[in-house]
């Protein structure tokens, strides 16, 4: 039977003895053990598609020997020494180079979560309750909605690290997550859909007492009925805070990534610091120390702390993000970036919380600016493929003589990253941070967040039929 983790028990002095004992052993090594509990609860139309609870306790050991990784997994804390000797008999195996790793402080710290309304101490019948009646008012909000996917999600974790450099840190996270989704057929049976998604690290109350915010997934969908296709071409476009923060993050911020950088020369000569990249007034920040934001942490997976670093700064690229590895590989700075969906994936190169900074024209201004354009609303998804991007908008509209004209559909933007943040025109003065996910190299969801105000961007191609 698992053990479960408390703040005062002996088991973190267990992981502490077992790292001092082994720590000549190799160059580097780490052990990560995560508690969880979950709830997911999802609707499809009027089925329960989904409700369940989940209890674990697992982990992972890391071991680096001359530049060579391996990583291993546990769930018996009685096996913990077999699991040890095996990740660092592997890094011996493939160790073959020099391991380079910025150096780092020891640190220990408990991180204890700011609690609002406790997810845990509510049974699951309630739970399903409040996601059902979201549920329903979709249905319910016009008969044109003909089906509904709709999610309630919650989790709580401690995850404590140890390394053999001394660093022995206890994290908690929560996080309550809600999302939904309407959907209803135009012409030519093409689905169309409204998406809405609110979460809190929290408090489970951020979840209550929200219909209006629901009803919006809906509205959406129907307002999408109406609209005609776009036509398509090169266009003056507005972006609003949510679609230009998925702009950000998917097609510059990936790329930032060093890991993606560090063993390749033509990335390396491509996002080489210094170079300008953008407009003069283009500030791009990846921040983890931001209260609340799905993506803020104190301590990255490899107890580095949390920072707040310019990507851009006045359009110049100043820093990559980093894991300790590319850091010490690169020379360059530690930025804390480490991240790991679960104790059971290793740590890789991961934004935190990326955003465009705020700008100062009002978007009343930016709109008067534009005599034939388009304003693209929200996201649907999207793909990168190096420099190159293709976003396609959950909203449509033309902007004709300065003003919001009819609705389009099939809005899809498609570009190269750096033309493209050299083309912004105007930065709004009205930031907005929202939650999302994020998936790489087959971890995924990674809890993160998007930020950007209102963008204007000439010679845009936006595709249509």
């Amino acid at each position: 039977m698992a053990t479960k983790l408390t703040k005062n028990n002996s088991l973190l002095e267990q992981l502490q003895n077992k790292i001092y004992n082994y720590r000549n052993h190799v160059d580097y090594l780490e052990i990560r053990l995560e508690q969880s509990e979950s709830t997911t609860i999802s609707f499809y139309g009027l089925q329960l598609n989904t409700i369940n609870s989940h209890f674990s306790l697992a982990g992972s050991i890391r071991a680096c020997h001359k530049g060579g990784w391996s990583f291993v997994t546990f769930n018996n804390i009685s096996e913990l020494s077999n699991r040890i000797e095996e990740a660092i008999s592997h890094a011996y195996l493939v160790g073959k180079k020099t391991t380079q790793l910025a150096p780092i402080q020891a640190i220990q710290d408990y991180v204890a979560v700011k609690f609002g309304r406790d997810p845990r101490g509510i049974s699951l019948e309630e739970k399903r309750q409040l996601i059902e009646g979201y549920n329903q008012l979709l249905l319910n909000f016009d008969p044109r909605i003909q089906s509904t996917n709709v999610s309630y999600s919650d989790r709580f974790a401690i995850t404590y690290f140890v390394n053999s450099i001394g660093s022995c840190i206890a994290q908690e996270r929560l996080d309550v997550n809600g999302k939904f989704r309407a959907m209803t057929c135009g012409e030519g049976s093409l689905v169309k859909q409204g998406i809405k998604s609110i979460s809190s690290r929290t408090d489970y109350n951020t979840l209550c007492n929200i219909d209006k915010q629901v009803i919006g997934a809906a509205e959406q969908a129907i307002r999408q009925l109406e609209a005609k296709p776009i036509k398509g071409g090169q266009y003056t476009v507005l972006l609003d805070p949510y679609l230009a923060g998925v702009f950000i993050h998917e097609a510059f911020g990936h790329l930032s990534e060093a890991d993606s950088i560090s063993e390749n020369p033509q990335m390396e000569e491509l996002l080489k610091l210094g170079k300008p990249i953008g407009t003069e007034k283009l500030n791009v920040i990846d921040d983890a120390t931001i209260d609340g934001l799905n993506g803020s942490i104190k301590y990255d997976d490899e107890g580095v702390p949390g920072q707040r670093k310019y990507l851009v700064k006045n359009g110049v690229l100043t820093t990559h993000l980093h894991n300790r590895e590319t850091s010490g590989k690169m020379r360059e700075a530690p930025t804390g970036n480490a991240r790991a969906i679960n104790a059971m994936y290793p740590p890789i190169v991961r934004m935190t919380n990326t955003a465009i900074e705020t700008g100062d024209r009002p978007v009343e201004e930016m709109i008067k600016d534009i005599d034939l354009g388009v304003y693209a609303i929200g996201s649907l998804g999207g793909q990168t493929n190096g420099e190159m991007f293709t976003f396609a908008a959950a909203e449509g509209y033309m902007i004709r003589n300065g003003k919001i004209a009819e609705a389009v559909s099939n809005v899809t933007l498609t570009g190269n990253v750096f033309q493209t943040l050299k083309d912004i025109e105007a930065i709004g003065n009205d930031s907005t941070y929202n939650s999302g996910s994020c998936g790489k190299a087959g971890q995924a969801p990674l809890p993160v967040s998007i930020g950007s105000p209102h963008l204007m961007i000439k010679n845009v191609v936006v595709g249509g039929h």
